[in-house]
């Protein structure tokens, strides 16, 4: 079976970052019962030999409803293999008044550096277990290493729950940037840009 690139390989090592954040610390959230994801945009931020990159990543609708479903599709490639440690950079930044302010880490929330996103992955999803649908039906990985190649996943639908996100998440424009790195070589960057409203 070819090797594919999966949402939760490009996209994911970042999104995982902030899942984890937001489950594994509790003292500052606020339940969330109903929210809309805007504007959701995305770049590749790194140099032009970097081996990871995203090719196309296409979410919809416009705004998602959280809890809600939302349908996605991504294609990139990686000329190397992503194994452990895999370092990841986030930078987020929140408008305030119209100036872009960077979140500083806090609980391990906000813009942190992670020594091992391969790490992470393992504590949300556990060696030996299968990975979460659409993945397994797909017969993509959801863990490191991630071999040298090509891929892609399909358009699928995924469903969005209610969650808890810290306070001063639930409203606003946000940019978060993630840096993929290994033995202090950059391999791969991603800008996400999106608005948040919530209840």
């Amino acid at each position: 079976m070819d090797n594919r690139w999966t949402l939760t390989a490009a996209v994911g090592l970042v999104v995982a970052v902030i899942v984890a954040q937001v489950n594994c610390s509790s003292s500052s959230l606020k339940r969330v019962t109903k929210a809309q994801v805007l504007g959701f945009d995305w770049k590749n931020c790194g140099q032009p030999d970097d081996p990871a990159v995203l090719k196309s990543l296409n979410v919809s609708p416009d705004p998602i409803a959280i809890p809600g479903g939302l349908t996605a599709s991504a294609a990139g490639s990686t000329s190397v293999q992503l194994a452990a440690p895999l370092a990841v950079n986030v930078t987020l930044e929140k408008e305030v008044g119209g100036f872009w302010v960077k979140v500083p880490c806090f609980e391990e929330m906000g813009s942190c550096h992670y020594r091992d996103a391969c790490d992470i992955l393992n504590q949300l999803i556990p060696p030996g277990q299968d990975c979460p649908e659409p993945l397994h039906t797909y017969g993509l990985p959801c863990r490191c290493p991630f071999k040298a190649g090509s891929y892609s996943l399909p358009q699928s639908s995924f469903y969005l729950p209610y969650m808890d996100l810290p306070y001063w998440l639930t409203n606003g424009n946000y940019r978060v940037q993630g840096v993929l790195g290994s033995q202090g070589k950059e391999l791969g960057c991603l800008k996400v840009a999106l608005s948040i409203h919530s209840n």
